[in-house]
């Protein structure tokens, strides 16, 4: 009897071993292994598009978000992201310009150099990722780093690596708003030229960047031009006004004609500085005072771009001059070369760049707390900005509480600066430390070199340009 209850227990588990195998093997035979079908398993995940490109699986995709993040029951909007898929196996890098997603296949600094996936993610309120009706008190940093920590959660067991967020300017400030606010997500961060202005109303240190960045030769010139083109506001308005016309660009947020002329000639030495070289002042007019109309024109017009400040250029950067207003700051400069009868409207504050329908209150607090955040909590963190980029004259700094943190400037870079200009034991170090936070192998570590070859259509990119005064 005891026999027979033994040998029917065995039987009883040996069958629902059998049963657990078979439920086993059912369920991992019904789970996606395609890495389209398993992005699209992921609740909220659509296909916008599937593009191909060598050695990668790149998607395009819609990710449903809630519009508020503190009350979900709100409304939901579809973001867009990208995704260069290289193997689950590698290390991700999460990138967001601050703006738009680009839909064409490219790599960051970062991707390269840990030769892993990256997810690229589009800016809320940026069209088409914009919630309808528009709620704009839901545009805030906090906002968008949640953005970011929902699609992290949902990719991260697909990509069970470690991650790194990166991106320039506006990207590297949201890169380093959203390691603030989700400290716990990212294995290490790296943003490029992230402007840090800490107090809005104090920006002499720009004006101090502006009375020594390059040569005295070269800032003469840029001067000059700029002086030049209000001495000569008459005739060359009227030239705008037959651009415009031709165009059909208009002018009600900013008010006028004569607004927008402004704006655009008083970022011309800005716009140089962001964007071009030092040996690039040869391209600027030698004597601006014997110089064509068309040539200031040109010259202006190929710096600042005469488009921007009209309404369908700001149309665009709404989203941008929203926060510039509402949360990020704005820089001020004097001009001390130009005639204070020659200037009517001096740097103009973001609120003229946006709709009057859309409210707008500053809040002080805001990048105050991320720059003590950043000083006291950095940690696996690298900042790398350019010794003639105008935006790194106010750049996050660390403090004593910062712990494997590094801040960085490459010589005479410009708005576009990198790893890979930076002085060789910068640039050894910087590299070591991305291939570390990405969980490398020691040895590839040790030898600090990127571990993707160059791909000319994957990594050969302009600076990141936006244009106008924006980062």
């Amino acid at each position: 009897m005891r026999k027979a209850l033994r040998w029917l227990l065995a039987l009883t588990v040996f069958i629902g071993t059998l049963s657990t195998a078979a439920g086993a093997a059912t369920a991992a035979e019904s789970e996606p292994t395609d890495i389209k079908d398993r992005l699209l398993s992921i609740p909220g995940m659509s296909l916008i598009q599937e593009k191909p490109y060598p050695g990668y699986r790149y998607f395009v995709l819609n990710y449903t978000q809630p519009v508020d993040h503190r009350h979900p029951d709100r409304g939901t909007f579809q973001q867009r992201i990208t995704v260069l898929h290289k193997d689950t196996s590698r290390p991700t890098v999460f990138y967001t310009s601050g703006y738009n997603v680009s839909t064409t296949p490219s790599r960051r600094e970062p991707t390269q150099i840990v030769d892993g996936n990256q997810v690229s993610l589009e800016y809320r309120f940026f069209t088409p990722s914009r919630p309808a009706p528009a709620d704009w008190s839901t545009l805030d940093i906090w906002q968008a780093a949640s953005d970011q920590h929902r699609v992290y959660e949902a990719l991260k067991p697909l990509y069970s690596a470690n991650w790194l967020a990166t991106g320039g300017s506006k990207g590297g400030m949201t890169a380093t708003y959203y390691e603030r606010f989700y400290p716990r997500d990212m294995d290490g961060v790296v943003a490029y030229v992230a402007p840090n202005d800490v107090v809005n109303k104090e920006d002499s240190a720009y004006d101090r960047f502006f009375e020594r960045v390059g040569t005295k030769e070269c800032r003469d010139r840029l001067n000059a031009v700029q002086r030049e083109a209000l001495v000569r506001r008459g005739p060359l308005e009227k030239k705008y006004a037959a651009y415009a016309a031709e165009n059909g660009y208009t002018f009600t947020t900013i008010g006028s004609l004569d607004k927008a002329y402004e704006a655009v000639v008083l970022d011309y030495v800005w716009g140089f500085w962001q964007y071009s070289l030092l040996k690039d002042c040869d391209t600027v007019p030698a004597d601006a005072a014997t110089a064509t109309d068309e040539e200031i024109w040109n010259s202006v017009d190929t710096i600042s771009g005469f488009s921007a400040y009209t309404d369908q250029g700001l149309e665009t950067y709404t989203p941008y001059y929203y926060q510039a207003g509402t949360q990020l700051g704005a820089p001020t400069i004097h001009f001390p070369h130009i005639e204070r009868k020659l200037i009517r409207y001096g740097y103009q504050p973001p609120r003229n760049f946006v709709p009057r329908s859309i409210p707008m209150r500053f809040q002080p607090d805001a990048m105050r707390d991320v720059d003590t955040w950043v000083r006291h909590h950095a940690d696996h963190m690298l900042f790398v900005y350019g010794q003639n980029d105008p935006w790194g004259s106010e750049r996050f700094r660390l403090g004593a509480g910062a712990r494997d943190a590094y801040v960085f400037t490459a010589p005479g870079a410009n708005h576009g600066a990198n790893v890979a200009g930076l002085i060789p034991d910068q640039k050894s170090l910087a590299t070591a430390r991305i291939l570390d936070w990405a969980g490398v192998s020691p040895a590839a570590v040790a030898e600090a070199k990127p571990l993707a070859r160059y791909d000319a259509r994957l990594d050969a990119r302009d600076t990141e340009r936006e244009p106008a005064l924006r980062p």
